[in-house]
């Protein structure tokens, strides 16, 4: 593959999560109200999504390893098609939740290959880079996404704006069947024999590389996704915007998210991995604190939350770069496996926080601005602690 379509495919199998997520997120108040679900049901569909996401990515990594990156995502994109159509025609909650965790499963498969494939084809540093391009190519996803998910929702209803996400994983799924080689260089026989496999998760877990890149993927994402998963409530029930407004205001974060994996490709040719993402640290508290010192302060406005979450996304889209290529850096041989592990992590923070939010929202924005806040102290510390000790080590 050119370099070209490496980055390309890579910002499209990385896309399938935020167009999964962020596309129907301005349609979120009609679905519950048409489907009688409250808050709580609603926010059930992106959880449902994350859990299986997670916790699939523990059989994906290991098949990934056994069989190829390729037939993974050949299966996975194809269920991923299936279940998008299926929630667009769910006749009621319960239903949509089990037809989003079964596109959580495919959403898994497409992400843990891709992952896997950097490590496949760079070594971490250079890989670093090529995911900041990739990253870039799915920040103008995630940017489109919100704004394309409050048109479709405002004209065709939540129904289509669902149906959406499946159109894109159909054209996925046509471009690895036509242009995507197998990338794996040896596929590993005893990978999902349980003895090897086990073992296999215990040297991972125990790795402090792995340890301090996980855990910073987990922690900044656990602040996306709380702005994810209650924005969109916040901006148009607490706060009185439309529908439209909210999908730019989340897409505002998604530019700045952008600017990020730019300026993170500056970072990383003058500091290093560790060096890029303890100055990208500094952002994300910056964003999480003062979203939360606002809130505290009672300035209710869509700006105070929007425009922390924006300093925030920029920070993240340094971390999020450095910590996908680096938290499989250490195992070549094992690659899906470290991904599958890290994803799991990743997907168990997100579902505690969507979980913690179904309960807490209260009418206020006060449950979004703390949870954001502490997400982003989580974050740093980890950034200017464990990345520092041990972000560099092979």
């Amino acid at each position: 593959m050119s370099p070209a379509l490496i980055v390309a495919l890579l910002a499209l199998l990385l896309g399938v999560q935020p167009i999964t997520t962020d596309l129907y997120l301005p349609a979120l108040p009609g679905l519950a109200a048409h489907l009688g679900a409250g808050i709580g049901g609603a926010q059930a569909t992106l959880s449902a999504l994350i859990f299986a996401f997670g916790l699939s990515q523990l059989l994906l990594g290991p098949m990934a390893d056994r069989f190829g990156r390729r037939p993974v995502l050949l299966g996975g994109l194809t269920l991923f098609v299936v279940a998008s159509a299926g929630s667009a025609l769910a006749g009621d909650i319960g239903a949509l939740v089990a037809w989003r965790a079964l596109q959580g499963v495919g959403v898994g498969a497409a992400v843990v290959c891709a992952r896997a494939m950097v490590r496949d084809l760079y070594v971490p540093t250079d890989g670093a880079r090529v995911m900041s391009h990739a990253l870039s190519g799915l920040g103008f996803i995630a940017l489109a996404s919100p704004l394309l998910g409050g048109l479709i929702a405002t004209l065709l209803g939540w129904r289509a704006a669902l149906a959406a996400s499946g159109v894109f994983g159909l054209g996925c799924l046509a471009l690895v069947a036509w242009a995507m080689p197998e990338t794996v260089p040896r596929p590993n026989p005893a990978a999902l024999r349980p003895g090897p496999m086990l073992a296999t998760w215990g040297r991972i877990l125990r790795n402090p590389t792995f340890v301090a890149w996980s855990l910073l993927i987990a922690c900044t994402y656990g602040g996306l996704f709380a702005f994810l998963a209650g924005s969109a409530f916040v901006f148009i029930d607490i706060l009185g915007s439309s529908r439209l407004a909210c999908g730019l205001y989340i897409a505002g974060c998604s530019i700045s998210y952008i600017v990020g994996t730019f300026w993170c490709r500056r970072w990383l040719l003058r500091h290093g991995l560790a060096g890029a993402v303890k100055r990208g640290a500094v952002f994300t508290l910056m964003g999480g604190v003062s979203m939360a010192g606002l809130a505290w302060a009672g300035v209710l406005s869509p700006w105070a939350i929007a425009l922390p979450q924006m300093v925030y996304a920029f920070g993240h889209g340094i971390h999020q770069p450095c910590g996908q290529a680096a938290v499989v850096g250490p195992f070549p041989h094992h690659a899906g496996t470290a991904s599958a592990l890290a994803g799991f992590m990743l997907a168990v923070t997100a579902m505690a926080i969507g979980a913690w939010l179904g309960v807490a929202m209260d009418g206020t924005v006060l449950p979004l601005t703390h949870i954001v806040g502490v997400m982003a102290l989580a974050t740093t510390l980890v950034a200017w602690t464990l990345v520092q000790r041990h972000g560099e080590r092979p």
